[in-house]
């Protein structure tokens, strides 16, 4: 037999002696085993066999994949946590997200791989001038997940901006802060000029510019040229091809990309995040406002 034939069948044996080993060792191994990998792993490799599957449903490998302050989340959520029969049922549980902090707050765990998300209500932003009702309206839409959003009505100084500490988000993980909002049908001045965005945390900054809203018909660039002509500012800051633009999710909502950021150790302090135009000097209104989602960066 040839050496690299021989090398090949080898290499298959010993293989199959450790999977054997693997589905030899006691559950309470296999389990601990799993507690190291990630709940999608564990899900993947569930059907293998009756061992693995008990194994990889026990409270050993959950209790893991669940965030270390689980239980001080759940002590904050605005419905009381129903006792669930196991780790692994909490955990789905909370992948689908629950209301915290007087419902200023939505949490959820990431599905794959157990990281935190969490979104802030409007209630929770800083919004200058946000309690006047000639500029800002707050009000319930069925669509939301919080009792309340808020819609701009006019305004020339648009500013929104959202804090997190950074313990409460996933050590060693790359989050992206997007602000979720809806376009009214009588909304204007929202593409007039590109809006600039910021997140910082610890030594870390992100910024970028962003249209509210997509130039895409007639109407927005008849309403453009109206606003640029008003204000008369240069053509280079009312257009810019790198500006990110809106994209639409499947909740019905729309999302713009605020930054990026690493969370290390979750000792960075506040994690900063804001959008802001305050250069055009326009009227503007029309966004409707749910709030600032921070999730892990997608793979």
């Amino acid at each position: 037999m040839p050496f690299q034939e021989k090398s090949k069948t080898s290499s298959y044996h010993y293989q199959m002696m450790n999977e054997m080993n693997f589905y030899n060792l006691p559950e309470e191994c296999i389990s601990t085993i799993f507690a190291l990998t990630t709940p999608l792993d564990v899900c993947r490799c569930s059907p293998i066999s009756f061992s693995v599957r008990s194994a990889a449903d026990s409270n050993i490998a959950w209790e893991k994949f669940l965030p270390s302050d689980y239980q001080n989340i759940l002590s904050t959520s605005v419905t009381p946590i129903q006792d669930f029969s196991s780790k692994k049922e909490l955990y789905f549980h909370l992948c689908d997200s629950i209301l915290i902090d007087e419902g200023r707050k939505n949490f959820w765990l990431e599905r794959s791989t157990g990281k935190k998300c969490y979104m802030l209500s409007a209630r929770e932003l800083s919004i200058p001038w946000g309690h006047d009702s000639l500029h800002w309206c707050w009000k319930f839409i069925p669509q939301s997940r919080f009792s309340e959003v808020v819609e701009l009505r006019t305004i020339s100084w648009l500013e929104i901006g959202g804090k997190i500490n950074a313990r409460m988000l996933s050590p060693k993980t790359t989050y992206v802060a997007y602000l979720v909002f809806k376009i009214a049908d009588r909304a204007y001045g929202l593409d007039s000029v590109p809006s600039e965005t910021l997140v910082e945390v610890g030594n870390q900054a992100s910024t970028s510019t962003t249209y509210l809203r997509r130039q895409n018909s007639q109407k927005q660039n008849l309403e453009q040229v109206y606003f640029t002509n008003w204000i008369q500012v240069p053509k280079s800051r009312v257009t810019d091809g790198n500006a990110k633009v809106p994209q639409d999710r499947k909740d019905g909502w729309m999302e713009i990309e605020l930054g990026e950021f690493f969370i290390n150790n979750g000792d960075e302090g506040e994690v900063k995040m804001s959008l802001m135009e305050i250069k055009g000097s326009h009227l503007k209104g029309g966004l409707i406002l749910e709030g600032i989602e921070v999730r892990p960066k997608a793979e």
